[in-house]
């Protein structure tokens, strides 16, 4: 299977180059703001989908409109775990997986897929009016988006789970009290943190708290490689890691 990066140059993208080759998949190249032919990295993504099956991208959001077309055209299967995303380029995604299959993770760990299962049965059963949610997550000073693509699942499996769009009781920035119902996000940027998410969810008589920490980056490249080999061959439609680990 031949496989490639759209940022292939970022921190994630060489971890996820080195994890494709460490399991015996071919690097068929990647995409970078900077060509480097000697290395078969190009700025073209649509050079990249006519040399490989499938392609993982975990590249910047304000390019994935552009992606979701391009591999769209290219009949090229797409694993996105670019986070931060608008409204035009979530619908880019969804009109993409019209045609293709995508697999859009904001988290590719294990763990963290567990997590969010876990999540969403704490909203079925534990009830908003009595149980105050509060979602903190921590990363590196170098993060661009906050709240972090995976606090934003966490919180709308929360909602799933309550029967409630994220949209409607997400809180990013507040002053003053607390209304009910809300689910609150705070972050943190500083040093290098990979990233750390935790949920508490708070009654007047108890406390629960589920958290996940990464260590190593390599936790994300793995899952990513994962995908890619499970995506090729599936029908088009949109995907997440559930989908995967499920398997």
């Amino acid at each position: 299977m031949r496989v490639g990066i759209a940022g292939i140059t970022g921190r994630l993208g060489r971890l996820c180059a080195e994890e494709v080759e460490a399991q015996g998949l071919v690097l068929a190249g990647g995409v970078a703001r900077t060509p480097d032919p000697k290395n078969h990295i190009t700025d073209n993504a649509a050079i990249l989908a006519a040399s490989c099956d499938v392609v993982i991208d975990v590249s910047r959001a304000d390019i994935v409109a552009h992606h979701a077309e391009v591999f769209a055209r290219s009949a090229c299967p797409w694993v996105l775990g670019t986070t931060g995303l608008d409204d035009t380029a979530q619908s880019a995604v969804l009109e993409a997986s019209r045609s293709i299959p995508v697999l859009q993770a904001a988290n590719f760990a294990p763990g963290l897929n567990v997590l969010l299962d876990l999540v969403r049965q704490l909203g079925v059963i534990l009830p908003e009016n009595e149980y105050d949610a509060e979602i903190v997550e921590t990363h590196h000073r170098q993060k661009v988006d906050a709240p972090s693509g995976t606090a934003l699942a966490i919180g709308a499996a929360l909602a799933e789970g309550r029967g409630v769009s994220l949209a409607d009781v997400g809180r990013i920035d507040r002053q003053g009290r607390r209304e009910d119902g809300v689910i609150g996000f705070a972050s943190l940027r500083s040093g290098q943190v990979v990233g750390e998410h935790t949920l508490t969810l708070t009654s007047d008589t108890e406390q629960i708290t589920i958290s996940h920490r990464a260590f190593d980056r390599r936790v994300f490249a793995q899952g990513a490689v994962k995908a890619a080999k499970w995506l090729p061959g599936q029908e088009p439609g949109l995907y997440g890691m559930v989908d995967v680990f499920s398997r």
